[in-house]
């Protein structure tokens, strides 16, 4: 009991730097690579961090896919250069950290930060909801999710217009560059 004493109060003593380390934070979006990842700069001019942010339940078409231009595109018309909010749960193998993505909409671009860009993504049809990791998201934004994929495939918006679009994981689990 001696020996587990100091354990237990050291993690007890490291739960607030943890919780601070989850805090939601508010970077400036400076660079767009792809339909689910971007380049943020996060703290105060001249002492600032920049950040490779992957976006958290969402998965868009590969540079080289069909569609993986027009994803980049509606991304960047939708946070580049705009201040956003990032909740940012884990880090991935590559060392990118897996974020759920707020803006102001574009009807109160100086408004509260209440868009979610990754459901957005996937309602334009510009991103699939990637079921793979839905268990890291809240039920309320699996159905969200679920729902806005469904509208976008059955209105044939964005991907969904081609006629047998292929979800990015399956693209890179092919090694393709690109379409036969």
């Amino acid at each position: 009991m001696r020996v587990l004493r100091p354990l237990l109060l050291a993690g007890l003593l490291s739960l607030p730097v943890l919780a601070q380390a989850a805090e939601p934070r508010t970077c400036l979006v400076v660079g767009v690579s792809d339909g689910d990842t971007i380049t943020a700069r996060c703290g105060a001019a001249g002492d600032y961090e920049q950040i490779k942010v992957r976006f958290n339940g969402i998965d868009a078409p590969e540079r080289k896919q069909p569609f993986g231009q027009r994803s980049k595109e509606a991304l960047s018309d939708l946070v580049y250069m705009k201040e956003a909010q990032l909740d940012c749960p884990k880090v991935d193998r590559y060392g990118r950290s897996v974020c759920k993505v707020m803006v102001a909409p574009a009807s109160a671009p100086a408004g509260r930060k209440t868009l979610d860009v990754g459901l957005a993504m996937v309602t334009l049809g510009m991103a699939w909801w990637y079921r793979a990791y839905s268990r890291e998201q809240t039920a309320e934004e699996r159905g969200q999710y679920e729902f806005a994929e469904f509208e976008a495939k059955a209105k044939r918006v964005g991907l969904w217009r081609d006629e047998d679009p292929m979800p990015p994981w399956n693209w890179r689990q092919m090694g393709r560059t690109e379409r036969p």
